[in-house]
């Protein structure tokens, strides 16, 4: 088995360990992580280092490929394109639990995540670096761009369409022939009755849209809310680190 390691020691990165393990496809050597500190275990697989250490890393354990384990769509784009930067040739893996159903002439993209009991039927088409979590369903003719994931046991029907960073949040229900544009997020529990544009969040029984969104906000976090969210980009070795602070005032 090709030798793989997942960027992020976090509860999702447990989840998609979990996956790897019992896909049996490839074999887990450990973690990247710049905040948990090199050399503890994660699961009981170690945390090899930071992004720095990555060409050291591919070259000493002879690593194929690996996954990032970040939940936020934005986010997730921000490290993927870090990696590139640091490893130009690094591969990145498709995760696909044993217990998913998918139909033909399903098309999935690299850095994609299919967690267990998951349903993508026919003709659908998942895009790269995506998340479908537990129990989720794409129906038929379905649609997820690139960077955009499901929550658990979100149900979408036929023909839907969800753009690049997008998300649908816990048990999300959708109808048919809907699209959702980029950077859109619809929240927990909601049921989506009529497509959404871009930049919006909606939430609601029906859904509704209740503010525009910023890129790179955090999921549901409004306006009004003393929340800040901060991703570090000026320098390498913030690569994963997130922080939220609450304003002043």
């Amino acid at each position: 088995m090709k030798n793989v390691i997942i960027f992020g020691a976090s509860g999702h990165g447990s989840v998609i360990m979990d996956c790897i393990e019992k896909e049996g496809k490839y074999k887990l050597i450990g973690f990247i992580d710049s905040i948990k500190q090199k050399g503890l275990k994660h699961n009981g697989y170690e945390i090899l280092g930071t992004e720095f250490d990555l060409p050291y890393i591919i070259d000493k354990y002879n690593i194929f490929g690996g996954i990032v384990a970040i939940g936020d769509n934005w986010v997730r784009k921000q490290v993927v394109d870090k990696i590139k930067k640091i490893a130009p040739k690094f591969s990145f893996i498709r995760v696909i639990h044993p217990q998913t159903i998918i139909g033909k002439n399903v098309v999935i993209g690299e850095g994609t995540a299919i967690m267990p009991g998951v349903i993508i039927n026919t003709n659908s088409t998942v895009g790269k670096h995506c998340i479908l979590n537990t129990f989720s369903s794409l129906d038929h003719d379905g649609l997820m761009h690139d960077y955009s994931s499901l929550a658990p046991k979100v149900t979408t029907g036929g023909n839907f369409s969800l753009g690049r960073y997008s998300a649908v949040c816990l048990g999300g229900q959708i109808i048919e022939n809907i699209n959702i544009g980029q950077h859109s997020v619809i929240g927990a529990g909601s049921l989506v009755l009529r497509s959404i544009p871009n930049n919006m969040l909606c939430y609601g029984v029906p859904a509704k849209i209740i503010r525009n969104r910023k890129v790179g906000d955090p999921y549901l976090a409004s306006t009004n809310q003393n929340l800040k969210f901060e991703y570090q980009d000026n320098t390498l070795n913030r690569l994963f680190r997130i922080s939220y602070r609450k304003s002043i005032g």
